[in-house]
């Protein structure tokens, strides 16, 4: 007899997005993703663009007076983002 060497299917998965390089850029697109339900959907009306570099959050505000509040609210919205996707992703978050 041979023993089996038996792991979750979840662990499997991570070792493999690890070895391939894969985790990082998955973190980072549902971090995209989860900026609606994190942010609300008033800000969400008035957000055009999104995208993550060099673990910073560029996120494009239609409305002046709202790229000012959320601007005082970053620290607070980056951990939010960051305990949504479960990891550490950003480091900050810049509006334009």
């Amino acid at each position: 007899m041979f023993r089996r060497k038996v792991q979750p299917l979840g662990d499997v998965l991570n070792q493999f997005l690890r070895q391939g390089g894969l985790e990082a850029p998955l973190l980072q697109k549902r971090l995209v993703d989860a900026w609606d339900t994190v942010a609300g959907a008033a800000v969400a009306r008035y957000t055009q663009g999104k995208f993550i570099r060099n673990q910073t959050l560029f996120v494009k505000i239609q409305n002046p007076a709202l790229r000012a509040d959320l601007c005082m609210m970053q620290s607070e919205l980056v951990k939010k983002l960051n305990a949504a996707v479960g990891s550490m992703v950003i480091t900050e978050v810049r509006f334009y």
